[in-house]
């Protein structure tokens, strides 16, 4: 029974699809201004996980938006001469190879918003007609106070949530409060034409648009980071409702809590922004997805060099598991009879990986003290198919221990081919008899948190 924290109702609900067999999801995705960050990486880790989860027991729709036309990405574009267009598709390309990088793989539908144009400008007449906005001076606001539930989402009244945010008056608003579905274009900034002018569409109605064409008016899971509540949700929840005669917007309502770098928030003035393509050229994808899913979800996750050590050696303990067991090749999907119950469980309790890591902690473990072969064999089977519901553990572990760059170093140095070399000079040292010199290396070795193995089947060295 998969049981999600609802943030709409701010309680854990059971979760059942609208249809029967069918869901829906839709995530906020990137705006394509700059390279990404770790923070952005957080949300599209954790719903693949989301998805992986709901695609064992049903058919789902996966939706992750584009947001292709901003602000931001007007002055980017315009700072270095180009068109909109060719900034856009040239850091979402990076993108793309970044959530590769990271073992995330594409949504089922990548809408844009420069291919939803008709959709969005159809969407705000529809509003307009039925008296929930309003045109004024090229722009089409909508009206907050012609929807009763504004603020329900975050749990703040419609005069908190002003106060709380940067909210521009401008002479043409009824209300300080009216958001903007639709403004006014430039000549040197990139518009469209409308019945109220040549213009863009604002941020909001856009996804509702883009969620309505290809999820329809009511979907089951939308999901997001946290610092999306409000304005963008609560915005989206307002006009969709009311565009769609009150349907309900999305049943489940889902926040990724967001990423810090010691406690502050990444900021480009204090200079602790942690880009992914920066990152992934120092480790391996596997491990900073491994140290994404270390904190519950809903929870902040304090990025840190200690983090990423950590999750190395972690991944480098349950691949060593694998190795040993004689299991090769890339893995895949498991048979749902393969999939351990106790990862399964904790998934299904709103996505709780922390605990689900911490389960196949515990296969290692027993691996690691078992003197039975069959059982060590049985336990890293079961490992893998655990690794497979949080998107790891799928790489040959041959070619895990083989990677020889830079991403591989753990935090004292020490690469796994390194590592190998000295116990192969180990094994030379015990064959000419100098067991002090051998003992050195093992000490050495154990001083760097590795734990050698000696058996009837060779040497086997682990993570402690």
């Amino acid at each position: 029974m998969l049981k999600l924290y609802n943030t709409l109702t701010r309680k854990p609900e059971t979760f059942e699809p609208l249809e029967k067999g069918k869901v829906s999801m839709y995530v906020c995705g990137m705006t394509p201004y700059g390279p990404a960050h770790i923070g952005n990486a957080r949300p599209n880790v954790v719903f693949d996980v989301l998805a992986r989860l709901l695609r064992r027991r049903y058919s789902v729709t996966y939706v992750r938006n584009v947001t292709d036309v901003d602000d931001k990405i007007n002055a980017a574009a315009k700072a270095e001469g180009v068109p909109i267009g060719t900034l856009t598709e040239r850091h979402m390309a990076g993108f793309r190879r970044e959530m590769a990088g990271l073992l995330v793989p594409a949504p089922d539908v990548e809408p844009r918003v420069t291919e939803t144009i008709g959709p969005i400008v159809a969407m705000i007449g529809e509003l307009i007609a039925k008296g929930f906005a309003y045109a004024a001076e090229g722009h089409v606001l909508f009206s907050v106070a012609r929807f009763a539930d504004y603020g329900r989402l975050s749990g703040r009244s419609t005069d908190e949530l002003i106060a709380g945010a940067r909210i521009e008056v401008a002479p043409y608003k009824r209300d300080a409060s009216d958001f903007v579905l639709w403004k006014p274009s430039s000549p040197d900034v990139v518009g469209w034409e409308s019945p109220w002018g040549r213009g863009r569409p604002g941020w909001h109605i856009e996804c509702s648009a883009m969620a309505a064409v290809h999820l329809g008016p009511t979907i089951d899971i939308h999901g997001g980071g946290l610092d999306l509540v409000f304005p963008h949700h609560e915005n989206e929840i307002a006009q969709s409702r009311c565009v769609h005669g009150g349907a309900p917007f999305a049943r489940f309502w889902l926040h990724n809590g967001l990423v810090t770098v010691a406690g502050e928030k990444m900021s480009k003035s204090i200079g602790n922004v942690r880009r992914i393509r920066d990152l992934l050229a120092e480790h391996p994808g596997e491990v900073l997805r491994l140290a994404l899913l270390n904190a519950h979800y809903r929870q902040p996750l304090d990025w840190s060099d200690q983090l990423v050590v950590d999750s190395r050696r972690r991944l480098d303990r349950m691949y060593a598991v694998l190795r040993d067991a004689g299991i090769a090749g890339e893995g895949g999907e498991p048979a749902g009879s393969d999939l351990p119950a106790d990862v399964l469980a904790a998934l299904e309790d709103d996505l709780n990986t922390p605990e689900a890591l911490a389960v196949l902690a515990g296969l290692v473990r027993k691996a690691n003290s078992s003197t039975d072969p069959a059982e060590r064999t049985t336990l890293a089977a079961t490992l893998r198919a655990g690794g497979w519901m949080l998107g790891l553990l799928q790489q040959d572990p041959a070619a895990w221990f083989k990677q020889e760059n830079a991403a591989a170093a753990t935090g004292d140095g020490l690469t796994p081919d390194a590592i190998e070399a000295k116990l192969r000079e180990r094994e030379r040292l015990r064959k000419a008899r100098d067991f002090k010199a051998a003992d050195g290396i093992r000490d050495e070795l154990a001083r760097a948190g590795i734990v050698i193995e000696d058996g009837a089947g060779g040497t086997r060295w682990r993570r402690s």
